[in-house]
């Protein structure tokens, strides 16, 4: 499993399209969809990552890189590759340590120029008192959430709205309905289900609660289907699975490297660690790893609830009067079982979005003609958008970008972005934390024009642009 390492050039294949031809033990090859600029700056060690993800066998297609592509733990963040679905491979490290991190956007009927600046620090601080932020913290009301916490690992986000946290709607508004259906806990390690207490809490690293408006509409037809306005305020929550999805990660990605040699699997890393979808073990991953993913559909559930109780106790209104409808609830790091070019394979997005184009048959009803939407947020203090997919996204399976992406690790930040950098970079825009050095590697600096990288898709018409939105402020951890 020794690891090789050679340069290796990206050839142009089209406009903002790359490749890397089969060589070596490549069993396909890889697309990357960037920008010129955007490969420039791209990492070798992000390469020579995708070279060895289409090393492994059962392959269906390309490996694929998103606009946001950087270097992670075995598979690129922002990496997507289909197995085959009955003699592939499963991958706990090609979906990642947070199982399941997504977002979630919340529409609202109120102007955001008729948000006084005593009303914004009113919402997040209430938002604050309900929603524990930061590393490791559980949540503080463990009593009423003991019955529910047994049915979300089968039931998702279903367990909160049967409950009275949530709307019915939201559930046709969430990716899977909010339920993902290979859920069983039987497959989980007593460690993961002692670390499955952090039902509605945000964490920390690049997880946020969000207070922004609608700056710009490109769409008007599909912005009026999602109820987004320009001028009106929006609420993006990024979270997932929490401790819990992390230790489910852990568990498998180090039990697979065993068992990959038992099978005889050639693996090019241990990050890639993986076993066949059929085996026993492929199928214990896939049903711990439905669990996070219903956990984190749960999680995002009840911090919405929080929020629009938050909003309604600032504003002194009724929440649903504020509107505060769920657009939509798309889950980024995950592997389904999908049909493409009619074969039934295995897709891992790790730092993906899936995007499914219009008059697709597996869209919520509210978006059969626009097509769903894909939610993608950018870094704090710049901006995020709203896309929906073309019909030309069946080249990357349905799938589009998450996010910016970023362009320096987050001990690079840390050196290099001053506290006058910071300032300058994050504007007007609030946040709840007073030492900027303890979210200095989230600055808008250490990640990639989100411009750029929307633009990437949307320019080959792959995506097309619904709106964008602006922060006002931030909660992070």
């Amino acid at each position: 499993m020794k690891r090789e390492v050679f340069f290796i050039n990206l050839v142009t294949a089209g406009k903002n399209k790359f490749k890397i031809s089969r060589q070596g033990k490549m069993q396909t090859e890889c697309h990357l969809y960037l920008t010129p600029a955007l490969a420039e700056k791209l990492e070798q060690d992000c390469i020579q990552q995708l070279v060895a993800a289409a090393s492994l066998p059962g392959l269906v297609g390309p490996v694929l890189a998103m606009p946001d592509v950087h270097t992670g733990f075995g598979l690129p963040i922002g990496g997507i590759m289909a197995m085959d679905g009955t003699e592939g491979l499963v991958s706990a490290g090609a979906v990642g340590m947070d199982i399941n991190c997504g977002v979630r956007l919340l529409q609202t009927s109120i102007d955001y120029k008729e948000l006084t600046d005593k009303q914004l620090k009113q919402i997040m601080k209430n938002i604050l008192d309900r929603v524990p932020v930061g590393l490791g913290k559980a949540r503080p009301y463990k009593g009423a959430m003991a019955s529910i916490n047994k049915k979300i690992f089968r039931k998702g986000a279903r367990a909160l709205v049967e409950a009275g946290y949530g709307r019915w709607d939201d559930l046709d508004n969430t990716e899977e309905k909010g339920a993902f259906s290979l859920a069983d806990p039987r497959a989980l390690s007593k460690k993961a289900l002692s670390r499955s207490d952090q039902l509605g809490t945000l964490g920390s690293g690049n997880h946020f609660i969000e207070l922004g408006y609608v700056e710009q509409v490109f769409n008007s037809q599909a912005a009026g289907k999602m109820n987004l306005q320009q001028g009106k305020l929006t609420i993006l929550i990024h979270t997932g699975s929490r401790g819990f999805g992390h230790q489910i990660c852990t568990d498998f990605s180090s039990s697979m490297v065993q068992d990959a040699a038992r099978y005889k699997i050639d693996l090019p890393n241990k990050g890639l660690a993986a076993v066949p979808i059929e085996s026993p073990e492929g199928q214990k991953y896939l049903q711990a790893m439905g669990c996070a993913v219903n956990f984190a559909f749960a999680n995002r559930q009840l911090i919405a609830h929080l929020v629009r109780e938050a909003v309604g106790e600032a504003l002194h209104e009724v929440p649903h009067r504020l509107g505060l409808n769920q657009v939509y609830d798309v889950a980024h790091n995950i592997a389904k079982f999908e049909e493409h070019k009619k074969k039934r394979v295995l897709i891992h997005r790790k730092g993906a979005t899936r995007a499914l184009p219009p008059d697709d048959p597996l869209n919520p009803p509210a978006y059969k003609k626009t097509g769903q939407p894909a939610i993608i947020p950018g870094s704090m203090g710049t901006g995020s958008y709203v896309t929906i997919a073309r019909k030309k996204a069946a080249e990357t399976y349905f799938s589009v970008n998450h996010g910016a992406g970023r362009v320096l690790s987050r001990s690079q930040a840390k050196k290099q972005i001053s506290k006058n950098d910071f300032d300058r970079q994050m504007g007007d825009v609030q946040y709840n934390i007073r030492d900027y050095r303890k979210i200095v590697d989230e600055a808008p600096g250490a990640y990639k024009d989100i411009d750029d990288v929307i633009n990437t898709l949307a320019d080959i018409d792959i995506t097309e642009k619904v709106c964008r939105l602006k922060p006002l402020a931030t909660i992070k951890g």
